[in-house]
This record gives structure tokens, sequence and C-alpha cells, in this order.
């Protein structure tokens, strides 16, 4: 047993920010939030809207977006290769497996499946840079000026949003 005193967790974004602990009228525990009435565009409630943080598993709703965008045959075929599996050792999809795009970006959207978000990246025309690119290029057609999106899964910090951004993507 090491006698080294354990290391100190790191402070999430938020925390780093100085956005925790902030009050609000709602007693929220969240330091980001904004509630929009999808009809009518009226923000009931906000709270540091503006501020960028990591998204995680909500970087797949740009996922999909891009994949239905480019109007992709939804019944092709596509494989989980070695190099999805190289790159989300973490899975329930095994290496070989063969499903429809369409199979991929509901397993993606459903169960937050990485190697399916991977795979549905690395399968568009010009494979993961390009799909980047496109994902960076509809948030800024949508207006998501507080986003930058570096993978397809949400697995990387480097992919943030702001609230207010999320409800354009929404």
């Amino acid at each position: 047993r090491s006698s080294e005193p354990p290391a100190p967790a790191h402070p999430s974004f938020a925390t780093a920010l100085g956005l925790r602990g902030q009050h609000d009228d709602l007693s929220l525990k969240s330091s980001v939030a904004m509630v929009v009435n999808q009809d009518t565009k009226d923000v009931y409630f906000e709270k540091n809207s503006s501020v960028s943080l990591p998204i995680a598993s909500i970087t797949k709703l740009m996922t999909a977006m891009v994949v239905l965008d480019a109007k992709l045959p939804l019944d092709e075929t596509i494989v989980i290769n070695a190099d999805d599996v190289r790159s989300y050792a973490k899975s329930r999809i095994a290496g070989g497996t063969v499903m429809t795009r369409e199979e991929a970006l509901l397993l993606s959207l459903m169960s937050s499946e990485n190697r399916a978000a991977y795979t549905l990246g690395r399968n568009y025309p010009g494979g993961i840079p390009a799909f980047i690119d496109a994902m960076n290029r509809k948030a800024r057609e949508l207006g998501m000026d507080h986003s930058r999106f570096a993978d397809p899964t949400g697995l990387l910090s480097e992919n943030v949003a702001s609230a207010e951004d999320l409800t354009r993507l929404l």
C-alpha cells in the first residue's frame, strides 16, 4: 500500500471558472442553465447561459444532425473496424460488427454508444476530419457562437457549448 496521499481531484470546469455556488431564484445546483419555450422562444429562466462548458454526450445530437444533413443512405452498412475498437476500448459493440448507418445512429443516440458515433464520423465523406469540420460549420449555421466540436462522441472536453447554443441546437 502506498503511503503517499491521494492526488487531489481536478476541479470541474465550472468550478475553475468560479461558477459554483452562485445563488439563483430556483436554488439550482447547476452552474449553467436555461429554460426556453421552444414554441414562442420566450426565456423563462437563465443562469450563466452564455458560458461554454464541456457537453459530453450531448455532442451526439450534433453528430446525428450532421449525419442526417449529409443525406447518406441510412440503409448502407458500416463496420466497426480495428480503429474504432482501439479508439473506444469500452463498448457493447464488438469489432467486426456490421450494422446499417441508421442502426449506428440509433445506438449512438439511445445508448450513447461511442463506437457507433465514431464509426458514423469515420464513414462520412472525408472521414473524421471532414466530419468535425461539418459539425463546426453546422454550429456556425445555427448561430451557436459559443460552441466548438472536436470529436463525434463527446468524450473530449474540447466539445463545448453554452446553454444558449444548446437551445439553438434543439
